[in-house]
């Protein structure tokens, strides 16, 4: 048995990458990002927030969004069902675009960091990201919610890797270790 764990564990091991690597997409490859967007962890999801964020009517940089992602990366929102267990959808960064950018033109839509935790070892990282969303800039916050971020450093750059969310109602409480940064 343990002669088969050891084969096992070194054809995983032999197969996986020495060096961070990070996929560019089938076909298009990602926009060349801003430098300044992608420098630090605080610079990518400052970049995150704010690409996202606008008044209704205002088109969103879309360009840039990509910028800061892996071809790979998945975007889940965490949602429950009334009698139900909670589940998510897995989104490729152009269904996150396709289905939620309309929206977010439409109706105005900020979205704002207002604490994070972050861990990182070697060339990962992962942010606890909170967050609080309105519809215009000084407007009444609709929802607040956690970002859970992972973004790996290539030795040029961060990427974000995933993003997985869970938003609740602006009176539901979230723990006080994630409101402070």
């Amino acid at each position: 048995m343990r002669l088969i764990l050891a084969v096992a564990t070194l054809a995983l091991t032999s197969a996986m990458p020495c060096q961070a690597q990070v996929p560019t997409p089938t076909g298009d490859s990602v926009p060349t990002a801003n430098s300044a967007d992608v420098e630090s962890i605080d610079a990518i999801i400052a970049a995150l927030y704010d690409v996202i964020s606008g008044p209704a009517g205002q088109a969103r940089d879309w360009a840039r969004f990509r910028s800061l992602f892996s071809n790979e990366t998945k975007l889940i929102p965490i949602f429950s069902r009334e009698g139900s267990t909670a589940g998510g959808a897995l989104l490729t960064v152009e269904d996150y675009i396709t289905r939620g950018g309309p929206g977010l033109e439409a109706n105005g839509f900020f979205e704002s960091e207002i604490g994070r935790v972050t861990e990182k070892f070697g060339n990962i990282a992962h942010a606890f990201s909170t967050y609080q969303s309105q519809r215009t800039a000084d407007g009444e916050v609709f929802q607040r919610g956690i970002n859970s971020i992972q973004l790996i450093w290539d030795n040029e750059r961060w990427w974000i890797m995933n993003i997985m969310w869970w938003g609740v109602g602006p009176d539901e409480e979230i723990p006080g270790r994630y409101l402070g940064n």
